[in-house]
């Protein structure tokens, strides 16, 4: 009897180191999630955009830290998606050739973030290479900016709150994804 006590003891104690230990595995349900997507959020520069775009994505219920990234490459996409069309419609209105011109270039930059950036981003990502979903991201958020230069010093875009969006919303891309590695 005496050498069954300590037994079950050992058992008990090895039961338990083969418990979760993630927090989202810890909370369980949406609560887990949201613990994730917070504290994940908590990691990248722009906070608060982190959050609202996460949590406005019902896929980030289940979603692990490759999928949140994932899904935040998405919105990238669909940002830089809006934002070409924004510069296509400017284009057709435009006279100035200067402004004709750096919208020209916007065009082949936006072109490049929604055919290229954020295919190789999630790619990567989805393949569990996420180096080159960083190097993705930080190159969409790059070309946003290089974008919002194309229209002078100090710049005078018109479309610079679409700019800054699609770069912020890369950066956080970029910051997820620099979690995976």
């Amino acid at each position: 009897m005496k050498n069954i006590i300590p037994l079950v003891l050992l058992q008990i104690a090895f039961s338990f180191t083969s418990l979760p230990v993630s927090a989202l595995e810890l909370q369980g349900g949406r609560g887990g999630a949201n613990n994730l997507v917070e504290t994940t959020c908590k990691k990248t520069p722009f906070y608060n955009l982190c959050l609202s775009t996460l949590q406005s994505d019902p896929r980030s219920s289940r979603a692990d830290l490759a999928g949140l990234a994932h899904i935040g490459a998405d919105k990238v996409k669909a940002r830089a998606t809006a934002t070409l069309r924004q510069i296509t419609g400017l284009l057709r209105a435009a006279k100035d050739p200067k402004l004709q011109t750096a919208l020209r270039d916007c065009i082949d930059l936006y072109d490049t973030i929604i055919k290229y950036d954020m295919p190789v981003t999630i790619e990567a990502i989805t393949k569990g290479n996420p180096k080159f979903g960083v190097q993705g991201a930080t190159d969409a958020a790059n070309e946003a900016d290089d974008c919002e230069r194309r229209f002078g010093n100090p710049p005078k875009s018109p479309i610079s709150g679409s700019n800054k969006a699609v770069h912020d919303l890369s950066a956080v891309v970029a910051s997820i994804a620099q979690l995976l590695l």
